[in-house]
């Protein structure tokens, strides 16, 4: 769950993305950068990088709040 302010502040890719990047090339896929890895990890739900002000971002902390 990120607290982002402003679009300069949600970032390409996380040290996260590029671990998991560099666990898949070496499984063997190919043209998987840690910018993939994050957009695919933003899609999928696994990060929250709506920006705080957005009625989105709120929304998914509830849902998240209800799942604990």
């Amino acid at each position: 769950m990120n607290t982002w302010k402003t679009l300069q502040e949600v970032p390409a890719a996380t040290k996260e993305s590029e671990a998991l990047s560099k666990d898949l090339v070496k499984r063997g896929f190919k043209f998987i950068g840690s910018t993939i890895v994050y957009a695919h990890m933003q899609a999928c739900g696994l990060v929250n990088d709506h920006l705080v002000d957005c009625w989105r971002y709120g929304l998914i902390n509830e849902m998240v709040k209800n799942l604990g």
